[in-house]
């Protein structure tokens, strides 16, 4: 049996607020009976944090950027706004 991925779950949360669990594919409601959803709906679905997660993994670690703040102060330079500027210019906030 196929299982949902973490995407597709967020996905029918956000789609189908009525669904509050899922066995494999089949999705119940809090009565316990089967929700029909459209996988095509769910699979199309674009989470709109996505942005928020993908700067997540990118920014360098809070060691890291607190080294770069350090050497920044001493040195008179910009790393630390350089490096957090190329994240949030590599993902941009969706308007």
């Amino acid at each position: 049996m196929s299982n949902l991925t973490d995407n597709q779950v967020l996905a029918i949360k956000a789609l189908y607020p009525n669904v509050v669990g899922h066995r494999g594919l089949q999705c119940f409601d809090s009565n316990r009976d089967e929700v029909s959803v459209d996988m095509s709906a769910v699979n199309a679905w674009v989470n709109p944090n996505q942005y928020a997660l993908d700067r997540a993994k990118a920014y360098p670690s809070l060691r890291d950027q607190l080294d770069m703040l350090y050497h920044d102060a001493v040195n008179g330079t910009t790393t630390w706004q350089e490096a957090v500027a190329a994240v949030k210019a590599a993902h941009p906030k969706p308007e």
